[in-house]
């Protein structure tokens, strides 16, 4: 049984680690906390949700023989890497662009700058209305993805993104969760944040399946060690 634990507990570890950012005045304003309050809770209850299917799975593996343990195990594994975003994926989704908004409108303004709370704005109320995946410029993000500013430079996991345009790809749970994420961003306050930015944030929905690369960095897990276990016990 300690393999399957400890392949879950990994996992698990993965999805409940956060990014520790440096002690800030809030400055959010309600509808922003309101925002971040329904992210949380819905990560909340997709994190219970994993721990039902995870405790799931240890049954299931402690009732099989053998041979079918390491089936079991395998199939577990293959599910926790998919949600870790650990797999490439492929599905039907949104494709956002953001852009500067040309010469013209800017009348003597500078050009627009994508600021890491633009883009982790961005990021947030996407999952907030049905974001199943996401990559940034083929890079997937993940729940311990860090987007920052590095020397005044964009970065996402240390890659780059001062130059525009950047292209978030989405893949939604199916084809309807696809087309509302399409028609709510056509139309979400982040637009118009980018716009006032001098940016512009074009979203559109290909008929084709959208891939989705695995994530390529490695992933760190803080405050987990394994467990010690008597001479003689299971393993």
């Amino acid at each position: 049984m300690t393999g399957i634990t400890l392949i879950a507990g990994f996992m698990i570890a993965v999805q409940f680690q956060t990014i520790k950012e440096p002690a800030v005045r809030d400055t959010r304003d309600t509808w922003e906390l309101r925002e971040d309050l329904i992210q949380e809770k819905k990560i909340e209850l997709k994190l219970i949700d994993e721990i039902r299917s995870t405790n799931g799975k240890i049954e299931e593996y402690e009732n099989e023989t053998p041979r079918s343990k390491e089936a079991v195990l395998k199939e577990t594994l293959a599910e926790l890497k998919q949600e870790a975003g650990l797999t490439e994926v492929t599905g039907k989704g949104i494709i956002l662009k953001i852009e500067p908004v040309s010469t013209e409108i800017l009348l003597g303004e500078d050009p627009g700058v994508v600021t890491s709370e633009l883009l982790q704005r961005l990021v947030n109320e996407l999952n907030l209305y049905g974001a199943e995946e996401i990559a940034i410029n083929d890079n997937r993000y993940v729940n311990t993805t860090v987007i920052r500013e590095i020397n005044n430079v964009l970065k996402m996991d240390g890659n780059p993104l001062n130059q525009l345009p950047i292209e978030i790809k989405v893949i939604a749970k199916d084809a309807d969760t696809a087309e509302k994420l399409f028609n709510y961003m056509k139309v979400s306050k982040s637009a118009d944040e980018f716009f006032l930015s001098n940016l512009l944030l074009n979203v559109v929905m290909p008929k084709e399946p959208i891939n989705i690369p695995a994530y390529s960095n490695p992933i760190n897990i803080h405050h987990m060690k394994p467990v010690s276990t008597s001479k003689g016990g299971d393993s």
